[in-house]
């Protein structure tokens, strides 16, 4: 599975953005899907993940209530809505995907696209 991350730019505080990943190279429908993040001198963590129904999602404590996480699995394509964003969300975002919604959300896919960047300025 081949996962290629897109939507990331500039914005300012309070301001929103909504990243894109697509599938390809796979069952997307098959598979849960997660966004991850990593600031710089920081650890990779989870933002949000979805089981490959769309019926479950998970969301980290810091950004419940302000981001969420969709897919469409008729255009092999999982959204990260990202509202309210503060400076503190600024970093890569990754997205992942894996069969099983525990592994997804324990950040140990098997698949891993490549990064986008979002930067919020203050």
């Amino acid at each position: 599975v081949q996962l290629q991350a897109s939507g990331g730019g500039l914005v300012q505080a309070g301001g929103s953005l909504r990243l894109s990943c697509a599938a390809s190279g796979g069952t997307f429908s098959s598979y849960a899907m997660g966004w991850f993040r990593q600031a710089p001198g920081k650890e990779r963590e989870f933002v949000a993940g979805i089981s490959w129904s769309g019926g479950s999602t998970y969301y980290a404590d810091s950004v419940e209530g302000r981001f969420t996480i969709s897919r469409d699995n008729a255009k092999n394509t999982v959204y990260l809505q990202m509202n309210a964003l503060k400076p503190e969300d600024t970093a890569v975002y990754y997205c992942a995907a894996d069969r099983w919604t525990d592994t997804v959300v324990a950040g140990q896919s098997d698949y891993w696209g490549q990064g986008t960047q979002v930067t919020v300025s203050s």
